[in-house]
């Protein structure tokens, strides 16, 4: 039973042509698109303060700068000079998402 549990875990992680899947973003681009997304649900959505929205999305290791802006309800977020990210309000129904 075992085993062939171990084989539909294996089957899960390869696609029809059974190579590995690969991912077109890096851990750097999804990091800071969930600290945007995130940051931008946690600010407009669910209405918390700018500090514990921080505290909220700070990751380990904590790589990405966010910025609120209130006037425009958005988020952007960026990890050293390539990687950005932003978020906005869409309405009360979606929420946030990315751009």
């Amino acid at each position: 039973m075992r085993a062939l549990g171990f084989v539909l875990l294996l089957a899960g992680c390869a696609n029809e042509t059974g190579s590995p899947r690969t991912y077109d973003n890096n851990d750097l681009e999804l990091s800071v698109g969930n600290a945007a997304r995130m940051g931008c649900s946690c600010r407009y959505v669910m209405g918390l303060t700018e500090a514990e929205c921080r505290a909220w999305v700070k990751a380990s290791p904590d790589i990405a700068f966010v910025r609120f802006d209130d006037v425009n309800r958005r988020v952007d977020a960026s990890a050293f000079i390539s990687w950005t990210g932003t978020a906005k309000v869409v309405d009360a129904r979606r929420g946030c998402v990315l751009e």
